[in-house]
């Protein structure tokens, strides 16, 4: 019971706070500013690991369906139509997602965390600011707006290094490149991308709620940032059952 109780009042005060960040920014023009910056600390910076996972994850999906699909029956198209519905659907939404909750969340929390436990906050609040819209709302904006950027990029390089994989081992590029484009609809494209959306609206409001409800020193930064990462990650699995049910 007290585990369930737990649960219901930080869930309360979770939403209590995300209700006073979605209001209307106090200026647009430090609000956009404050945009621009974060999709560079969580997005831009982001493309290079994004870019390394993907390749390394298309090679070996290709590779495992090449190795587990190897019989005459098969067309040698399949290997290129399946590894890009694995991509599409899953690989790219979801473990790029787990990969960002790793960084950003962690991230995210630490920053808001750090400047809670400073009495930075305490200030802004003196002076009349609402900290929880200047610092959360943009957070969740760029994180809104950007993931899916990332997860677009990482499903063209996962694709690419699915073809290197493929040629390595054996299979022409001609019947992969064919498999990629058979068949292919943009309905997989939308579900990548609401399940994205969602994924970073997850990412960015449980890291800014576990930073912004610090208490303590700075060890407790170290622990708000893991909780943030770890209920983030299971925040993403369920909604990624909930949204193929819902979908598919």
């Amino acid at each position: 019971m007290s585990l369930i109780r737990n649960f219901l009042l930080e869930f309360g005060s979770y939403l209590i706070l995300m209700k006073d960040a979605f209001k209307k920014p106090q200026n647009m023009h430090i609000f956009r500013r404050q945009i621009l910056h974060e999709m560079e600390a969580l997005g831009v910076n982001s493309i290079p690991i994004v870019c390394v996972i993907s390749v390394f994850v298309g090679a070996a999906v290709v590779i495992q369906m090449i190795l587990n699909l190897e019989n005459p029956i098969y067309p040698s198209w399949i290997y290129g139509y399946a590894s890009r519905k694995a991509l599409i659907l899953e690989f790219a939404p979801t473990v790029i997602s787990l990969i960002l909750a790793g960084k950003c969340a962690s991230m995210i929390a630490s920053e808001i965390g750090s400047q809670k436990i400073s009495e930075q906050i305490d200030a802004m609040e003196v002076m009349g600011v609402n900290t929880a819209n200047y610092l959360i709302l943009p957070k969740i904006f760029a994180c809104f707006v950007f993931f899916p950027l990332l997860i677009i990029l990482s499903i063209f390089i996962g694709l690419i290094g699915g073809g290197f994989g493929g040629m390595a081992n054996g299979l022409s590029a001609f019947h992969y490149i064919e498999g990629i484009r058979l068949e292919f609809t943009t309905y997989d494209v939308v579900y990548a991308m609401v399940k994205t959306a969602v994924n970073a609206l997850i990412i960015s409001s449980i890291a800014s709620y576990r930073g912004y409800t610090m208490v303590g020193g700075s060890v407790e930064v170290g622990i708000q940032s893991t909780k943030a990462v770890v209920q983030s990650s299971v925040a993403i699995m369920v909604f990624n059952l909930l949204i193929t049910n819902l979908f598919f």
